[in-house]
């Protein structure tokens, strides 16, 4: 297959293959500025998740997520942790990040005034998609360094790892391809 093709809550979407290395690819998912599928996902990851003090998220493909999903959970506001630090931000709290879809190793910032938000809060963390967990590990030790209770994990989709862990919350598996001698894909 040249492409994967996949429906989630009524809404389809084709996706091309990102190769991981000569052999494997992951089907690329980018939620960010896709109103109808947000719209679409979110009341269902809402019913899964229940009730949280947050929602906080990682910049920046799971911002759209967060923010419709805390609006249906009826919280005034969303926490992004920042991947860069800001000159506004002030007593910062920090984590480190290894992911599949980005180079080398990441840092995860708060600022100061978004931890003292979810200081002794129950959270949860949401993104688009889980595959190794890296980046959901970097998360959950900024919330532990912020003092939060990680209570709840969810994502749209969960690849890999993820997508066999109990904790993690997702709407639907997507499979892990490999490359054939004819270059096309096929799920692992």
């Amino acid at each position: 297959m040249k492409e994967y093709k996949i429906e989630l809550c009524g809404v389809e979407r084709t996706l091309p293959f990102i190769p991981i290395n000569d052999t494997t690819a992951f089907a690329s998912f980018v939620v960010l500025g896709d109103t109808e599928l947000v719209s679409a996902c979110a009341p269902e990851l809402v019913k899964r998740i229940g009730q949280v003090d947050a929602v906080v998220t990682a910049e920046a493909k799971g911002i759209a997520l967060a923010y419709e999903i805390s609006r249906l959970l009826g919280l005034k506001e969303f926490i992004v942790a920042r991947k860069s630090t800001k000159t506004y931000m002030k007593n910062v709290v920090s984590a480190s990040v290894h992911s599949i879809t980005t180079a080398g190793e990441q840092h995860l910032y708060l600022d100061g005034v978004d931890a003292d938000k979810i200081r002794g809060k129950r959270v949860c963390l949401l993104d688009d998609v889980i595959s190794t967990g890296e980046s959901l590990h970097a998360l959950e030790v900024l919330m532990d360094n912020a003092g939060a209770s990680v209570v709840k994990k969810a994502a749209i989709l969960a690849e890999g790892d993820a997508a066999s862990r109990d904790d993690i919350i997702f709407l639907q598996k997507l499979p892990l391809f490999h490359k054939t001698a004819e270059g096309e894909y096929e799920i692992i």
